[in-house]
This record gives structure tokens, sequence and C-alpha cells, in this order.
């Protein structure tokens, strides 16, 4: 018996997606941060997300105080990476986290621009604001997936969920999908996940993409934090059905996330490079098509290379196997030799069944 590949369905305004095996890649832009605390520049993202040809838009829903205290002690001092060492986690999150007024706002503008718009909650209280909100699905972030909690209440919702794998082993994975499961969640797509800012294409492993799907059973992906456009091109050719990636206006106007953010240009060329690996990775054929046909003047095949008279026996003086290929396959040549004429043929005449007598 075939099983069926999983599939992982949205609906909400714009219309109905089905994602997984078969469809097309459902990718995601990821605002973070990167409105630098302007509600003019978060919606110019929203609006160069939707140019560059994306399916979603995705913001992160908390506060400094609903992800830790204000505390400047050495345990809440970040000390990685460049943009945010020297902060203390506190001082972080209150430059990159996004207003909780400017969400449902920002979510009726994205859907006006046809995108799917949802958000990551960092705690049940954010959940009971995008709840209100009517959120189409969450995504649980790679650092929140042991968050019993939180993973029980997003579960509740019988919203479908995204959920980063960084930093998750697959123990505590399979755990974080029975929770959720078990909360009412109806299912699950799972991204592969390097938690590096940035990441580099050795830490990658990409091959985990594929594994994820065979033993979990789930829709799989990508949130890549890799620099440039090679990775989430190759992870679509491994199998990946979402991808989900960091961008800003101008990596140069800086904030916490621009470091790994993709330009606008540089969004619309991974968007337009993902739909090209995808139509190029197709389905399983071995049948020529229209366009290759076209190149049959390049095969060969077999032709009559002298003269002949009906009757006449086919000989390796009188056929020969050249180009072009619109004579009989080169494989019937052993047995064409021998056999006679049914009439008198041109030389350049391409063999076929009608000249050769039964």
């Amino acid at each position: 018996m075939t099983l069926e590949p999983p599939h992982f369905t949205i609906e909400n305004g714009t219309g109905r997606r089905t994602i997984g095996p078969g469809n097309s890649t459902f990718i995601i832009a990821e605002m973070s941060g990167n409105h630098n605390q302007s509600f003019e520049r978060a919606t110019s993202l929203v609006d160069a997300a939707a140019a560059a040809g994306v399916d979603a838009i995705k913001l992160q829903t908390y506060t400094p105080d609903t992800l830790t205290i204000d505390c400047d002690n050495e345990y809440f001092q970040v000390g990685v990476n460049e943009a945010w060492a020297g902060k203390t986690l506190y001082q972080l999150y209150g430059e990159a986290f996004t207003p909780w007024d400017w969400q449902p706002k920002l979510k009726e503008y994205a859907e006006s621009k046809g995108l799917v718009f949802f958000s990551n909650p960092f705690d049940v209280t954010a959940v009971d604001f995008l709840e209100a909100m009517e959120m189409p699905l969450y995504k649980v972030a790679s650092f929140e997936t042991g968050d019993l909690p939180l993973l029980r209440r997003i579960g509740a919702t019988q919203k479908p969920v995204i959920l980063s794998r960084g930093l998750t082993s697959a123990e505590d994975l399979q755990l974080a999908l029975q929770t959720l499961s078990e909360a009412g969640c109806p299912q699950v797509a799972v991204l592969h996940c390097v938690s590096s800012y940035p990441a580099s294409a050795a830490q990658m492993n990409l091959a985990t993409i594929a594994e994820i799907a065979e033993r979990f059973g789930v829709v799989s992906g990508l949130s890549d934090h890799t620099l440039g456009l090679v990775v989430p091109i190759a992870a679509v050719s491994l199998g990946a059905s979402i991808i989900e990636k960091h961008f800003t206006l101008a990596r140069a106007d800086g904030g916490p996330d621009a470091a790994f953010s993709l330009e606008p240009q540089e969004l619309a060329e991974m968007v337009a490079a993902v739909r090209q690996a995808e139509m190029a990775a197709g389905q399983p054929t071995f049948e020529i098509g229209d366009k290759e046909s076209e190149n049959i003047v390049f095969r060969k095949s077999i032709f009559v290379v002298e003269a002949m008279k009906q009757g006449e026996p086919f000989t390796a003086e009188k056929i020969r196997i050249i180009r072009p290929g619109f004579g009989l396959a080169p494989k019937h040549y052993d047995s064409v030799i021998g056999q006679a004429a049914t009439q008198d043929i041109e030389r350049g005449t391409p063999l076929s069944w009608e000249l050769i007598a039964k």
C-alpha cells in the first residue's frame, strides 16, 4: 500500500492553500524586528514582500516583559551576534518587538495585498491576543519548542502550526508534536532550522528536510538564516515545501536582524529562483517532451546511404547509423541486415519498416 504524502492546509481571507509535495513552495517573508520601530517602515516591508511574490508575511508577538525580566546581571547579558552583543535581553527585545497595536492593522494591510498574515506568539497572552485577530495559523519558534504550556495553548486554538526545530533534538521534537496534537492542533509542518545568526552553508545539513518528513510524517521545509540565495534553492530541490526567510528594506539601515536578512531585490530573486527550482524538479518521467523532441535531428538513426533496388538486401554498405534521427532506431540495425527492400530507395532516405520486406 502506498501512503499519500502529508499535506498542510491554510484557510484565511485570501483563500485556501494546500502545502506539501506536488504543490507550489510556500514562501514566508519574516519581518521580525526589521521595522526598526516605524509603522510606516513596517507597511513598506509588507509592500516589498508582496512585490517580491512571497505567499505570506510573518511577525513575532511578544513584549520585553512577556519574554524576560529587566535584569542586567551576567545571566541576562547577550554575548553573541555582533548586532546583539553588549545588550541585556530586555534591551534587545525592547528594540526588536512589534508593537501589538500595529498588528491588527498590519494583518488587514497584508491581506489586502493578497498575503497570508500570521505570527509567532511567545507566551499565552500573545496567543490570546492573536486569537482575537483570527489568525489562520501559528508559528512556533525554535527556542519555544520546549515551552509545553505555550504549545498546549497554541494547540487548543485548533489552528495549523508551523514549527521550527533549531536546537531541538528528535526526541524533543516528537514531544512537541505530541503536545500540540493532544491539545487539539489539527496539523503541523516542521521547518529544519540552524539557530545561528547568520548560519553558514556548512552548518545546514539540508538532508534533514527529507528526514523530518519521513520520520515524523509531516510537511517539511526550511527556516533559513544563511546569507544569499543558494541554500533555499537547494532546500527546494531536496524536498522543502516551505521556505521562511528574514528580509529588510536595507541591511545598511541596521536593526536586530538586518545582518542575516535579504533586501527586497534579493527576496524577489529568491522567489523567482525557488519557482524555477520547483518547476525543474517536476515529476519522474522517461517521456520525451514536445520541446525536447525538436532536437531529434541530433540523434542517430538508420539511413539508406546508397541507392537500392526493390528486392535488394540491406547490407553494411547500403545502410548506416548516422545523424539525423528520422529513421529506425539504431537498436534495429542487426535485425535489418540481410532483409530485402520492398521498393527502390533513394540515397539519403531514412529507413522505415515499410521499406523492409516482412
